[in-house]
């Protein structure tokens, strides 16, 4: 009979102590499989000069085609009543996003066969930019608060960007896209800067 308690009493340690070594492992193995996205925009807080100096020899190629060619376009989407400082800073990050977004699509639609080899270390720069900004826009809170809801400055200019894809031609959106570039690269760097952007 004792030396049954004893094989029973075996048997539920080395059950406890499997468990306890699984549970472990399946945690490291989670924890592992699904990393937290991690927020970081310091580097977009001054951009390298190679970043600048591509940047310009783009739009400087584009702007002598513009004046080669009849595109008439009065698209002022960037053209807004409010500076970026003033949005709070989800609505930056926000504004970013879009801004981002929109000038990536543009650069990869582009028609000008000429701009094809001068546009890839912006537009580098553009994706890369885009997805460490979403992460900042889908990462969790460190503490919890209220719902954020978007200013009406930024939902206003959101359905302007919206309208604009529906009814602009699309040479007029890269132009709108492209000429305004260093705009959303000073709104990136004012999303990079958080409060100290003032």
């Amino acid at each position: 009979m004792l030396h049954l308690g004893f094989t029973l009493l075996l048997v539920l340690v080395l059950g406890a102590s499997l468990r306890a070594s699984l549970g472990a492992s399946l945690g490291a193995t989670f924890s592992q499989d699904t990393p937290k996205k991690d927020c970081s925009l310091s580097k977009y807080q001054f951009l390298l000069p190679q970043e600048t100096r591509a940047v310009q020899k783009m739009k400087d190629e584009f702007e002598k085609i513009m004046l080669l060619s009849d595109r008439q376009c009065n698209t002022r989407l960037f053209h807004r009543k409010w500076k970026t400082k003033e949005l709070l800073v989800p609505d930056r990050m926000k504004l970013v996003e879009a801004e981002l977004d929109f000038a990536i699509n543009m650069l990869e639609l582009l028609t000008e066969p000429e701009l094809g080899e001068t546009r890839e270390q912006p537009l580098l720069l553009l994706t890369q930019a885009r997805e460490d900004v979403r992460d900042c826009v889908s990462a969790p809170l460190k503490v919890p608060c209220p719902k954020h809801v978007s200013s009406r400055k930024l939902r206003h200019w959101l359905q302007r960007l919206g309208m604009a894809k529906e009814t602009e031609t699309t040479g007029c959106l890269e132009a709108s896209a492209i000429l305004n570039l260093f705009q959303v690269l000073n709104n990136l760097q004012c999303a990079a800067l958080r409060e100290r952007c003032t």
